[in-house]
């Protein structure tokens, strides 16, 4: 039988934290997740994330479901929740691979890579076009590529690419980058990457393959181009929220509203994670929000 306590929803930074202290207090609960890793492994360069001087997004994520089997987590993947929904005080949960209840749920989905609606961006989505330069970079080892954005996601994503491409066109829409100074002065001291400042990308072209993109450059309003056989784009996220009951509130940005505990408007229905609406979209913070969370959903259970 699927029935639980608790069942933390996600695949990354959230449910590990959240996992661990659940499974250390010996909670009846298990993690659901359609694939592991999440924004986590497709991260970059990572030198922030307390305990490690230097790592990437791949190694963390896998260093985190190492540390999930270390405390014998009932971890189970490929499982597509499809719906969430309360009655009389329990979660009933419909998936892929059958259903589940349980008394408290913790919503750890994360985030996904914004769109830029670029024309053609869809028919050379995987054909030169990509949202993840962990993933897609080696395929593009001494060609020349553009990363479209200018925050700490682009920013990384040029760090990576710059030891595996021949050249790099960093275009953001901004006056300048932003993002930590570290990675601006480690890519202003690249010779490989030309920044390009104002420009509005808004085709792609070819004919099988990405040959290259049309952008409007802001500063003189004339439309150029750029020959590129890769193009990864990097230009902010949008939260994995819409399995959340109608009962659970959001902001403007579909972010789940939660106070400081992790506590929901929906009694019983916890969040943390990037999917929030707390500030700084950070591992570290993932971390720090879920733990709070799952000891507040412990507590809940046991005045329930």
């Amino acid at each position: 039988m699927n029935e639980f306590d608790l069942i933390i929803i996600g695949g990354s930074a959230t449910a590990t934290a959240s996992g661990i202290y659940a499974s250390r207090r010996k909670v009846n609960f298990c993690i659901l997740t359609e694939s592991w890793g999440g924004e986590v492994a497709n991260s970059g360069e990572i030198g922030n994330y307390p305990g490690f001087n230097q790592t990437d997004g791949l190694k963390l994520s896998q260093t985190f479901k190492e540390q999930l089997i270390f405390n014998q987590v009932d971890l189970r993947e490929g499982v597509k929740v499809e719906s969430i929904k309360k009655k009389v005080g329990i979660f009933n949960l419909k998936t892929n691979k059958g259903d589940y209840t349980a008394k408290t749920i913790l919503l750890g989905t994360g985030v996904h890579p914004r769109l830029l609606n670029a024309e053609n961006e869809e028919k050379f989505r995987n054909k030169g076009v990509s949202y993840c330069s962990t993933c897609d970079g080696p395929l593009f080892r001494n060609k020349i590529v553009a990363i479209i954005g200018g925050g700490n996601s682009a920013l990384e994503s040029a760090i990576m690419l710059s030891k595996i491409a021949e050249k790099i066109f960093l275009l953001t829409i901004h006056e300048e980058l932003k993002g930590e100074t570290i990675y601006i002065e480690k890519i202003n001291k690249d010779p490989k990457v030309t920044i390009i400042t104002q420009a509005d990308t808004r085709k792609f072209v070819g004919t099988n393959f990405l040959e290259g993109l049309e952008y409007l450059d802001k500063k003189t309003n004339k439309v150029k181009n750029l020959s590129v056989q890769g193009a990864f784009i990097h230009i902010g996220v949008v939260p994995n929220s819409d399995l959340a009951p109608k009962e659970v509130e959001k902001n403007n940005f579909g972010e789940i509203i939660t106070n400081k505990l992790g506590e929901t408007s929906l009694e019983g229905f916890f969040s943390a994670g990037d999917v929030t609406d707390i500030p700084f979209k950070q591992i570290a913070i993932a971390t720090g929000q879920a733990t709070t969370a799952v000891l507040k959903a412990i507590q809940y259970l046991d005045k329930h």
